[in-house]
């Protein structure tokens, strides 16, 4: 249910008007414009520094929890998740730091202690119980995602962060669903494997 409201938000973007991407109503003070009175590039405000700071913490989480899913995941579909994370985040990740360099954003270079927590309680597990933690986790971080990047897209100021947010939100969005999916699936592998033990008392 969440995801399909997040996916109409996301179809409605364009009625809001990206028109203003690069020019919305969050502008820092000493704002410079060019002669057609849009911003000029490369000038973040306080929102695009935050956003910038916290989907890199995200997106680099992303990469060190998919490698450890890799090695432990007990489904198939779940190593294919977390290769799909390596290989999308990983992508995004180098182009937001060189976003961030342009704008002169320092990003953070290192797991954040609620991260760190998380890979440190994943390394605990293995098998089954490895698969849902993992995958439950990835649901609610790519909710958390989702919301930074429609925040960038309508309260931004720098543009290419702003479109940077707008391209990269289908493919967040397409992750949360693919979670979705394989947590149900865990679930009913688990309600399934219990019923004859159940039936058998």
């Amino acid at each position: 249910m969440r995801a399909a409201a997040l996916a109409l938000a996301f179809a409605a973007l364009p009625a809001l008007g990206f028109a203003q991407i690069g020019n919305p109503g969050f502008m820092a003070p000493d704002t410079r414009f060019d002669a057609q009175g849009m911003p000029e590039p490369n000038q973040p405000n306080a929102n695009d520094i935050l956003f910038a700071q916290l989907v890199a913490e995200g997106g680099m989480a992303e990469v060190a929890l998919a490698e450890l899913a890799v090695e432990r995941a007990g489904a198939e579909a779940v190593t294919d998740f977390a290769s799909r994370m390596i290989e999308d985040h990983s992508a995004a990740n180098d182009e937001l730091a060189g976003l961030a360099e342009a704008s002169g954003i320092p990003l953070p270079d290192g797991l954040n202690a609620e991260h760190q927590a998380m890979r440190d309680r994943l390394e605990g597990m293995e098998g089954a119980e490895f698969d849902l933690a993992y995958m439950r986790g990835q649901i609610v971080d790519h909710q958390k995602t989702t919301q930074l990047l429609m925040w960038e897209i309508t309260a931004g100021q720098d543009a290419d962060l702003q479109r940077f947010a707008a391209a990269t939100l289908p493919t967040i969005l397409d992750h949360l669903r693919a979670a979705q999916g394989i947590v149900a699936d865990l679930t009913t592998d688990r309600v399934a494997e219990a019923a004859p033990a159940a039936d058998g008392n």
